[in-house]
């Protein structure tokens, strides 16, 4: 059985033309244990307000407990049985304990109801995705001890320029997803308001404590204004913000690891398990998992800009706009659910070609500020040194050498050109937040005790 919301005024059943515009059973079915949970307190704060008898009560939420999942009763119940989630469970609830079911909805709206079950849902895919964060910056964090001294060359417009480590690497990304995470929290603590309780758009007219109502749900208080309260997705475009820039760093992350391990570079491995192959050439190695990273990224971005659009001139209070705020939502949800773990295995099962990246970042070039720096300690203005150090690359580069090969000059003594040597330009950036390997290792240490 199907039961209806709404239509007591209107002749004409509605259209197939609507149902197929209008109905949301179809995706928001994804709120299915958010709207039992909330429909459980309300029918709670219904008997502290004595619109039910604690019996009454207690046989809606059992047999709210009772209703299935809409997944479960898939073969019975068909997409276009049901206008929403909140029309399903009602229904289900009808045909298990009869019409004590229409009492439920005393003193509510969808409008209340709805924006509780997002904000319930947002909680949770928050906390997932901070959990997820914590992982893959323990990971980081990890490798960045390991390989605290391992030197790679760093870039600056993807042009090889100064001495880092691999650790070093890693932790600039952990610090990227500690600002991510510090924004999911963030977001949570404001988004951390029951919006149930206020009604279509004025409040309820019945006596509820919405603060104990709120808190009974786990929010840490109640929404201040019903107007608000139905139309504010504020939650929804910050979930999608943080994950627009945290997708954001790791498609970074990823075209860095795809130059790493491209045949030309070749500093690290793919791990077999995270790679995949050609159908056409049986040599190849393919990075599916960063493109796929790097990809959803634009398309996350997509999500945001999507929900702001919608939200940018709605008038007060609920409209019929904001049905669309929850398949961004779902699917960004779902893309990081899959992305994050499948980024922090892909990274962990790198296999590091430690010697390659010695040699690259002992280039004399990547160390040519290091004499530049060795003449200055002499006295030697530092703009006046960059340009004699600059100069003898020139000559360097035309002559086929290297700094080394070819020589002291009067301007460039002896022990600049030992200078020359990676891992003591490594061990001299031991100023906060350097790359020398013992700063990289207490980092590393840091993060770890923070997480």
């Amino acid at each position: 059985m199907t039961h209806k919301l709404w239509g007591g005024r209107f002749e004409a059943e509605p259209s197939q033309l609507l149902r197929r515009f209008n109905d949301s059973f179809a995706f928001d079915r994804e709120l299915f244990e958010e709207d039992v949970e909330g429909s459980i307190a309300w029918a709670q704060a219904l008997v502290r307000a004595g619109v039910l008898t604690q019996n009454e009560a207690s046989t809606i939420v059992t047999g709210l407990e009772r209703v299935p999942a809409p997944d479960a009763a898939r073969e019975s119940q068909t997409d276009e049985s049901h206008e929403d989630i909140h029309a399903y469970v009602e229904s289900k609830l009808y045909e298990d304990i009869g019409d004590l079911a229409g009492k439920l909805h005393t003193g509510r709206s969808r409008n209340d109801q709805v924006a509780t079950d997002l904000r319930l849902w947002l909680k949770r895919a928050a906390i997932e995705l901070e959990q997820n964060v914590i992982a893959f910056m323990h990971t980081l964090a990890s490798i960045a001890g390991e390989e605290a001294a391992t030197p790679m060359p760093g870039y600056t417009h993807l042009k090889q320029a100064e001495p880092i480590t691999f650790g070093h690497w890693c932790l600039a990304y952990a610090e990227m997803l500690r600002r991510d995470r510090g924004r999911i929290v963030d977001a949570m603590a404001r988004g951390d308001q029951s919006p149930l309780g206020a009604g279509a758009l004025s409040g309820t007219p019945l006596d509820i404590d919405r603060q104990a109502l709120a808190r009974s749900l786990g929010f840490a208080r109640a929404t201040a204004n019903s107007l608000d309260s139905v139309s504010d997705r504020d939650f929804a475009a910050e979930y999608l913000f943080c994950a627009s820039l945290l997708l954001s760093h790791l498609s970074r992350m990823s075209e860095d690891l795809i130059f790493f391990t491209s045949d030309e570079v070749a500093f690290a491995e793919l791990p077999d398990a995270l790679s995949t192959g050609s159908s056409r050439m049986p040599q190849k190695k393919n990075p599916d998992v960063l493109e796929l990273v790097r990809g959803h990224a634009g398309r996350i971005i997509g999500e945001l800009t999507g929900l702001l659009a919608v939200m940018k001139a709605l008038p007060l209070a609920y409209d019929k706009d904001l049905q669309l705020d929850k398949e961004p939502l779902f699917r960004t949800r779902a893309t990081l659910a899959a992305a994050l773990p499948a980024l922090t295995a892909f990274v962990a099962g790198l296999t590091l070609n430690r010697q390659r990246m010695r040699t690259a970042a002992s280039k004399d070039l990547l160390l040519a500020t290091e004499v530049a720096d060795s003449i200055a300690r002499r006295g030697i203005p530092f703009r006046e040194a960059h340009g004699i150090v600059s100069a003898r690359i020139g000559e360097a580069i035309r002559a086929g050498k290297t700094l080394r090969e070819l020589g002291p000059t009067d301007a460039i003594h002896k022990e600049d050109l030992d200078a020359l040597d990676v891992d003591r330009a490594l061990s001299k950036r031991m100023a906060f937040g350097g790359t020398a390997p013992q700063r990289v290792r207490q980092a590393a240490e840091d993060v770890l005790k923070q997480l």
